[in-house]
């Protein structure tokens, strides 16, 4: 499984606007104060922006989902700046690709972003070629990633009519909640340093194996066997 902002692909810019545009159509407020978004779903982060930017809800008003919608809206209509002002990870696409021919291995995506918006970042910068997006798990859920990341085992079970057992399931990410995310959901974490955590940090949540980046396919491919059980393990 693997994160995918910024761990696959840098799209801050284009998903700050979308995220502006959607606050202020659903709340009538201005997005003036921004929220950590490391290791958040997309629902996490509209509510510490409803608390941090002072928005009283009518009694029995449930914004959460318009704003979902009207995100989704606000990302397609700035897809085609995807590519202008973001980009993909160093490496990303021949990381996936490496890993993609590893034996009896399939691979989707955990992460917080909802599931439209990750989609279309994926897409535009041609990483969803080895990634089996049905299964994957995303913010659209409103679960925490402990409980995505099981989920999403589950669901490649269901779907490739086989057993992904815990101790081969890793989880590729850059950020010290999804780390801890993966160790209560089981997952081995493989950390890297795309983010803003420091190895030291990202170790402490309980990564044993981090990467300094994407670029080296056969160094991810060796983190995922040190880490699993997989047959030729190193």
């Amino acid at each position: 499984m693997w994160n995918v902002d910024p761990t696959l692909v840098d799209a801050a810019q284009v998903t700050r606007a979308a995220y502006a545009e959607a606050f202020e159509r659903v709340t009538g407020v201005p997005l003036v104060y921004l929220a950590p978004t490391a290791g958040r779903t997309d629902s996490e982060i509209f509510f510490e922006f409803f608390a941090r930017n002072d928005v009283d809800a009518e009694p029995g008003e449930e914004p959460l989902a318009a704003y979902l919608d009207a995100l989704a809206e606000g990302f397609a209509r700035r897809r085609d700046q995807l590519t202008a002002r973001g980009r993909a990870a160093q490496g990303a696409r021949e990381a996936l690709a490496a890993v993609a021919a590893m034996e009896d291995t399939v691979q989707t995506v955990v992460t917080g972003t909802i599931m439209p918006n990750a989609v279309a970042k994926l897409a535009a910068f041609g990483l969803d070629a080895h990634l089996d997006l049905a299964i994957g798990g995303f913010g659209s859920e409103h679960y925490p990633k402990a409980s995505l990341i099981q989920f999403t085992r589950m669901r490649a079970g269901e779907a490739k009519g086989a057993v992904f057992p815990e101790e081969s399931t890793v989880y590729i990410t850059d950020s010290v909640r999804d780390v801890e995310a993966a160790v209560i959901g089981r997952a081995e974490p493989i950390a890297v340093l795309s983010g803003s955590a420091t190895e030291s940090q990202l170790r402490a949540a309980g990564a044993k194996h981090v990467l300094p980046d994407l670029t080296d396919a056969q160094a991810v491919v060796s983190a995922i066997r040190r880490a699993t059980a997989l047959p030729g393990r190193t």
